[in-house]
């Protein structure tokens, strides 16, 4: 799910995000390869808001000093994950059961890259979306991108 220069920023920034009570929920590199945008998404366990937010871009920028992740110029964001809530990790996919999810898999499973159902839990290291009344069991492995898909509810 993560490239390889994620993974190593993620395994820099979770140790730290911890001794914060913090969750790095995802990290993202997107744009140019000259300058590029370094997107950290961090959550709590009573939500993260924006105390949280600006004291963490502290200690994140002093990281990011230290190992210096592209030489030259790069746009850093420090974010919540928001509505539609990135899903990483086989705990993240078990946390949200009962959510509405969409995924992307790096091959299809049976005849399909785009997934698009209700997150049931994991199971074996699958993934279990129930699709038009169908439980799938989605190798975790298989998948390249998820979230949640955020409902909001006007009626109340």
């Amino acid at each position: 799910m993560l490239t390889a220069k994620e993974r190593k920023l993620l395994d820099a920034l979770e140790p730290l995000a911890s001794e914060h009570d913090l969750e790095v929920v995802t990290v993202e590199i997107v744009g140019s390869k000259k300058a590029p945008t370094i997107r950290i998404y961090l959550d709590c366990e009573q939500g993260i808001g924006f105390d949280e937010l600006s004291s963490a871009q502290v200690w994140i920028n002093a990281l990011m000093d230290d190992i210096d992740p592209f030489p030259g110029a790069y746009t850093l964001e420090v974010s919540s994950p928001g509505i539609d809530r990135p899903l990483r990790t086989l705990d993240h996919f078990a946390r949200f059961a009962g959510e509405k999810a969409q995924m992307s898999l790096v091959r299809p499973f049976n005849g399909r890259s785009r997934w698009t159902g209700i997150l049931r839990g994991t199971q074996n290291e699958e993934v279990l979306l129930e699709v038009d009344g169908i439980v799938e069991a989605i190798p975790y492995e298989d998948i390249k991108k998820a979230h949640v898909i955020g409902t909001i509810d006007f009626s109340s």
